[in-house]
């Protein structure tokens, strides 16, 4: 995983406006999509911003490298068309650029600082995700549901069948606050490193819809996602 180089706390505004149906009344079959619940709850939002305060110097770093690299791939780029291609790359592997070993060693220094950000992040994820159960319970109980099925399940359902925001707030009952301090010798499980891979997704489409919107001028909708400020994604 790499982080990217602006800070986590906008997370927020993506773990907010990540629009999910209005639910109502439900009985019989339901929808709910687990990552976007745990990506919309005030634990998580709160706790990336608690992660991004305490690694704010690690960031800076990690964006200070990031443009090293790149000044370095400049000089690789040989017709200097501000894209390094694969060509170019063999042409300085072939010579043994010691541009090359440079680049290693700064990506291998980003990875050092972005470890511990991603790791409280996963740790984040995982207290939210231990609630997630019995918040699911509750919202089963309340709307008398009989079956919950993943969005992508369905091929289409009116809004109401989607009982997503209703277990966010049943998480913002049970966890208002989640601890970011994972114990020195934990490790997540596999499972909850599949749910934060899903959850930056969101992050990065969301981005990726607001610089679209910014792009060509456009006003962002109240309801529409907002796009988090850099979120960790695969590395």
């Amino acid at each position: 995983m790499k982080i990217r180089n602006s800070a986590i706390a906008a997370a927020l505004l993506a773990a907010t406006a990540i629009a999910v149906p209005a639910s109502a009344q439900v009985a019989g079959i339901a929808t709910a999509d687990t990552s976007v619940a745990i990506a919309r709850s005030k634990a998580l939002g709160a706790g990336y911003q608690s992660i991004s305060t305490q690694y704010a110097s690690f960031a800076q770093q990690i964006q200070q490298k990031r443009k090293e690299i790149n000044d370095i791939n400049t000089q690789l780029d040989t017709n200097k068309d501000k894209e390094l291609t694969q060509a170019e790359l063999d042409v300085a592997i072939k010579a043994k650029s010691p541009l090359l070993t440079q680049i290693d060693t700064k990506q291998k220094e980003i990875n050092q600082l972005q470890d511990p950000i991603i790791k409280a992040q996963l740790y984040t994820v995982e207290q939210i995700a231990l609630k997630y159960e019995a918040a699911q319970q509750a919202v089963i109980t309340a709307k008398k549901i009989n079956v919950i099925l993943a969005p992508d399940a369905f091929v289409w359902a009116p809004d109401a069948v989607d009982v997503t925001s209703a277990i966010t707030a049943e998480l913002d009952k049970a966890i208002p606050v989640a601890n970011t301090t994972p114990p020195a010798d934990w490790r997540p499980s596999r499972q909850v490193a599949a749910l934060y891979q899903q959850i930056q997704q969101l992050f990065d489409n969301a981005a990726r819809l607001q610089a679209a919107q910014a792009a060509a001028g456009q006003q962002q909708p109240a309801a529409a996602p907002a796009a988090p400020a850099q979120q960790p994604d695969s590395r």
